[in-house]
């Protein structure tokens, strides 16, 4: 009795270190941003390009090998700090893209970069970093793949737990195969970073999909393909009545096309999210 008292209050205190993932009703709030590399850009002044385009923050990413994944840098950690600090937009999570190059399932530098992305999240007081898993990183139809990063989150999801982090797990693995992998795992400190325009891809039910993954998903990426929101497949009235019914709160990164100039059509994208997402 006294080890489950224990756990209990364990997990409510880490569920409360998750705000706004569990916030009431009356407390929800959406914020837009954008991916760095959505930006085209992999330094500081990706914040300049979110200013202009009007958006609240920018999903960072945590560098390339052959930049010696630079946010693992203090100095440069600061230097994205202060960017965003100059030009009024907000460090929203972290990102780790190298992931689908070298890949978390079967190579020992993506575990280091799992570990230490933790750290990272704490210097940017971010609260999640999101765990790509395509290209070379693909776990469909691969079970030992799967296999090993479930071992993986469990031997380090204690330490994001602790320090109040998530570990957001994108793929092209449907809504019940990234569940598994959660259960399997069984730490709130690993969730589903869910991007509607890849389930799209796959022919996946993303308005069931949503709702299946209530209380389990901690950021949302928008795009639709080479549409422009609002402009192709993706029905974002029916995602944000999704996402009301799993009550909601966070980021939406754009992650959308660009078919003519990025500036004008990613401020079109903000502002038709900003016209559902109010």
């Amino acid at each position: 009795m006294i080890s489950q008292t224990a756990a209990t209050a364990g997990l409510l205190a880490l569920s409360q270190s998750f705000a706004p993932l569990f916030a009431d009703e009356k407390k929800r709030r959406f914020k837009i941003g954008a991916c760095e590399w959505s930006l085209r850009k992999s330094d500081p002044s990706c914040m300049e390009i979110a200013k202009q385009i009007g958006i609240d923050g920018v999903l960072v990413d945590l560098g390339h090998v052959n930049s010696g994944m630079h946010l693992l840098k203090p100095d440069v950690q600061q230097a994205y700090l202060e960017a965003a600090k100059k030009n009024g937009v907000a460090v929203a999570s972290l990102g780790m893209g190298e992931m689908n190059s070298v890949p978390l399932k079967n190579d020992p530098r993506a575990e280091e970069w799992l570990e230490k992305s933790v750290d990272v999240m704490t210097a940017l007081n971010v609260p999640l970093v999101l765990v790509a898993a395509f290209g070379k990183g693909d776990l469909c139809g691969d079970k030992a793949g799967i296999d090993r990063t479930v071992e993986l989150l469990k031997k380090h999801a204690l330490k994001a737990e602790k320090a109040g982090k998530i570990f957001g797990l994108e793929n092209y693995l449907s809504a019940k195969e990234n569940l598994e992998i959660l259960d399997r795992v069984g730490s709130p400190a690993v969730q589903v970073y869910y991007d509607v325009g890849n389930s799209t891809d796959k022919g996946y039910d993303i308005y069931k999909e949503i709702r299946m993954l209530k209380g389990r998903v901690c950021e949302f990426h928008a795009k639709d393909g080479k549409f422009m929101l609002g402009q192709g497949r993706v029905d974002f009235k029916k995602v944000r009545e999704a996402m009301d019914e799993i009550n909601f709160s966070g980021w939406i990164q754009i992650e959308a096309a660009v078919p003519h100039d990025l500036v004008k059509d990613y401020t079109a994208d903000a502002e038709f999210l900003r016209g559902i997402f109010s």
